[in-house]
Order: C-alpha cells, then sequence, then structure tokens
C-alpha cells in the first residue's frame, strides 16, 4: 500500500481556466442580485411604474452592460487598473455591473498598492452614489452623508478581501521561492559533496597506488633493459613485481570498499602515518632506491596521527616521483619539528644518475599533495634548488 504525501502548493500567480470561470460566474450571479435588489428597491410593488427611458434602460441596457463587464474580468490580470476602472465607470450606470466591479476591486486590492487602492474606492464611492441618485433615483432615498458613508463601508470591506487575500498569496509565494531556494542549495551541496568525494577517493587512489605501481614499473623496466642479471636477482625482481602487484590489488580493493559503505563516510584505508615510515623505507631500499633519512630531532610516535599520515603521504609522494624521474638517485629525508613550530618534512634527490625505465605520470600526484596539506593547514613547496636538487618541502601545523 502506498501513501501519497502532501498536496504541494500551487502557485499563487497562476491561474487556471476554472479560476477564470468561477470568478464570471460569481460576478454574474451578484450582478443578477443586485438587479432584482434595485427593481425591488426602487420600483416597490404597487409604487409608481418607471419613467421615460428608465423602463427599457433596466430591463435591456442595465443587464448588458452588466455581461460586458463580467466579460472584461478575462483581462483583469493583463490590464488591473484600466479593467477596474472601465467596470467602476460602468456601475455608474448598470446595477448588474456591480458584481463584476466588485470581482475586479478584489483583484486589485490584491496587489497591496494603495496608490492604486484609494482612488479606486473613491471612484467606486462615486458611482454608487451616481447610480443610486440619478439613474435608479429611490422614492425615499437616504441623506447623502449617510448613503456617500454606506458605500464607502461597503467599498472598504471589499478591499479588505482583496487586501488579506494578497497578504495570503504573498505568504504562499514566500514559502514557494523559500522551497526553489532550499532545493537549488540542496542540490548546490549534493554537487559540490559528489565533487569532494570524487576527489578524495581520486587523491586516495593515487597515494595509495602510485607508491606500488611505481615499485612494478622499476622492476619490470629492470628486467627489460638489464638482459645480463642473474638468475638470483631476476627472481627477485620477479618476487618484488609480484608481491607489489598483489599488494596493490590489496589497496585498490580497501579503497573500493569505501564505496560499498553506507553514505560513504567510512575512512578510507590504508591510513598509514608517522609511524609506519620504517616499513615505508624498508620497500623503498628493497626495490634498489637509496634512502637517507634525518629524524632524530622528533619523535615519530609522538605525532598527532592526522599530521603523521599527511607527513607520511609527503615522504611516499617524494620517493614516488624520485623513482619515476631520478631513478638510481639518492634521496634524502629530513624530519623534524615540535608542538610548537609545527612539523618540517623535506624529501630532496639529485637528478637521475642513469638511464631506467620510467613509469608514466598522470601530472596530479604533487596537485593532490597541496591540496591535502592545504586542507591540513600547511604549506608545500617545491621545483629545483640552484645546486640542482629536487626539493620537496612541507611544513604542517602539530595538530593534536
Amino acid at each position: 500500500m502506498t501513501t501519497n504525501g502532501p498536496r504541494p502548493e500551487r502557485h499563487p500567480d497562476r491561474m487556471t481556466w476554472w479560476d477564470t470561470t468561477w470568478r464570471i460566474g460569481a460576478a454574474l450571479f451578484m450582478g443578477a442580485t443586485f438587479w432584482l435588489f434595485t427593481v425591488a428597491v426602487a420600483y416597490p410593488e404597487g409604487g409608481p411604474e418607471p419613467e421615460g427611458w428608465r423602463a427599457p434602460w433596466l430591463v435591456f441596457g442595465d443587464p448588458a452592460l452588466g455581461l460586458l463587464a463580467a466579460g472584461l474580468l478575462v483581462l483583469r490580470r493583463r490590464w488591473p487598473i484600466a479593467i477596474t476602472t472601465l467596470t467602476t465607470l460602468l456601475v455608474g450606470a448598470s446595477t448588474t455591473a456591480a458584481g463584476a466591479q466588485a470581482i475586479a476591486l478584489v483583484s486589485l486590492a490584491t496587489r497591496q498598492r494603495w496608490r492604486e487602492i484609494v482612488p479606486m474606492t473613491i471612484l467606486t464611492t462615486v458611482m454608487g452614489l451616481v447610480s443610486a441618485r440619478f439613474i435608479y433615483p429611490e422614492p425615499d432615498p437616504l441623506p447623502l452623508w449617510a448613503e456617500t458613508l454606506i458605500n464607502f463601508l461597503v467599498n472598504v470591506l471589499i478591499v479588505a478581501i482583496g487586501y488579506s487575500i494578497g497578504s495570503r498569496r504573498a505568504l504562499v509565494r514566500s514559502w514557494v521561492e523559500r522551497a526553489e531556494t532550499a532545493e537549488a542549495e540542496q542540490r548546490a551541496r549534493v554537487a559540490r559533496a559528489q565533487a569532494s568525494e570524487r576527489t578524495r577517493i581520486a587523491r586516495e587512489m593515487h597515494d595509495v597506488l602510485a607508491h606500488r605501481i611505481s615499485l612494478v614499473t622499476m622492476h619490470s623496466g629492470m628486467l627489460v633493459y638489464r638482459e645480463d642479471l642473474p638468475d638470483a636477482e631476476r627472481r627477485e625482481a620477479i618476487t618484488a613485481i609480484d608481491t607489489n602487484a598483489r599488494a596493490a590489488l590489496t589497496d585498490l580493493r580497501e579503497v573500493l570498499g569505501v564505496l560499498r559503505e553506507e553514505e560513504g563516510t567510512g575512512p578510507l584505508r590504508p591510513q598509514s602515518t608517522l609511524a609506519d615510515l620504517s616499513e615505508l623505507l624498508e620497500e623503498a631500499r628493497a626495490a634498489g632506491t637509496r634512502v637517507l633519512v634525518d629524524d632524530e630531532d622528533v619523535d615519530l610516535d609522538a605525532v598527532p596521527e592526522y599530521t603523521g599520515r599527511t607527513a607520511y603521504r609527503v615522504v611516499q609522494e617524494g620517493l614516488t616521483n624520485a623513482r619515476k624521474h631520478a631513478a638510481g638517485a639518492t634521496v634524502s629525508i629530513a624530519i623534524a619539528g615540535d608542538p610548537d613550530d609545527g612539523l618540517r618534512v623535506v624529501v630532496s634527490n639529485p637528478r637521475a644518475v642513469g638511464t631506467a625505465h620510467e613509469a608514466p605520470s598522470s601530472g596530479l600526484g604533487l596537485l593532490g599533495l597541496a591540496e591535502r596539506v592545504e586542507l591540513a593547514g600547511g604549506r608545500l613547496e617545491h621545483g629545483w634548488t640552484p645546486e640542482g636538487r629536487h626539493r620537496l618541502a612541507v611544513w604542517i601545523p602539530w595538530t593534536p
């Protein structure tokens, strides 16, 4: 069994054919009522009969103008002031037009513009007096001031109804606009979250896999270009390729596993920190990279996890780039810092000292690393020094 949600609020400025039809019908009904009331009051049973032109006008002219006024209501939203003025002038000669004029005056009042409402209210009062005093004079009329006051109060009531409807429409319009704005902002937030999540996953994919793939590429390149390798070294290279390929596949499964977690809020793995630096250095040395480390001034185990994770990625990216672009060169790593001054990591290496098979580069490694460091509140610099060494320097705040 399915349940329907709440019916959405229709936009107040949208008119259907039924909205126009029932308003015209109401105008004709009120006009006919006013016409009958005029006949009963101005010419009561047993009283004097209409004289001269008033009898045929009451029977034919008055209803005709009433029908014309009702037809003009179709255009009241396109030309609200003109239609209201025209129907008000018709009221001076036709009581049947009073129904349409009331509808037009209500519609004008919904605009809530007093510079339009006040003159139209005065004009309506005047036209009502013209009809009552000259077109259909009553046998025993009220004093002029009393009749003027009654007409004015009736018109004020009509304006108040229209103004109230306009306030309701303005409120509904604000609700609709707020809902549309909220939906647009929600779509923008979702789009930003999706873009951020794609960037986060891409960054993790690069950090996790680039290191492994660079090792596989280096060993495979060595097998291609070194045909004179002893069997023992060849077997070691093949073993390293197999080991790192399997490790890369495992890391890939761990990263993609995040996509299967509900709402994608689970931690991305592996979450290595500086405490795992020795394992990273052993892998690099086993692959043939000479690494010099200076980390005596800092206790790696005391570095906060988030800071240590970012620093680990810096060292990993530095080693990966050195293997790609400076194979055979010695990589120097300096780590220093304290809670007051923050953590400083510098990875440097000279240009390549030999020819080797270079792994394909995406060109996005340093960009992703710069974004990661920036998110951690740090700074990153990289480039070639005058001494001909490539230097990757990062400062990260000692975030607890």
